[in-house]
């Protein structure tokens, strides 16, 4: 359940938004874990389905990850047989790929991905969901040094 903040003048942003990630990871979690998968890894595989070939740094990029923590958070995916990896002494850099399994996997947490997010859209509003991503995103620009 969720518990709004105490009122005060100056809540933290970064405290505030780390907060309703954690309330939200685990909403979409109760209901995507069934598929095998919780909703960063989820995040990462459809990532690197995306982006076919491109290098693993490109990948962390993309999900503002540092390449040490998505390597962390691939090494399971490479185990399970969701991934598979090019490691970079082969080439320039390290790849992934999604394997046959992955993509079923990826298929199937998916439609539960998308049930939950209906539902979650529903509840807030398609216009309110549209101006929340928006100011987070603009959020996360001020944040951004110069």
């Amino acid at each position: 359940m969720y518990t709004s903040l105490p009122s005060r003048i100056d809540p933290c942003a970064c405290t505030t938004v780390k907060k309703v990630s954690r309330v939200l990871g685990r909403h979409y979690d109760s209901t995507i874990s069934p598929a095998g998968v919780n909703i960063t890894q989820l995040a990462v595989l459809r990532c690197i389905a995306r982006r076919v070939g491109e290098p693993l740094v490109r990948v962390a990029e993309e999900m503002e990850m540092d390449r040490t923590s998505l390597y962390r958070a691939i090494a399971p995916m490479i185990r399970d047989g969701w991934l598979t990896s090019e490691d970079a002494s082969t080439s320039r850099f390290r790849t992934a790929e999604i394997t046959a399994k992955g993509r079923k996997l990826l298929t199937v947490a998916n439609k539960r991905w998308e049930r939950v997010q209906r539902n979650i859209i529903g509840k807030f509003g398609q216009r309110e969901y549209g101006k929340l991503l928006a100011e987070l995103d603009r959020l996360a620009e001020c944040a951004v040094e110069e």
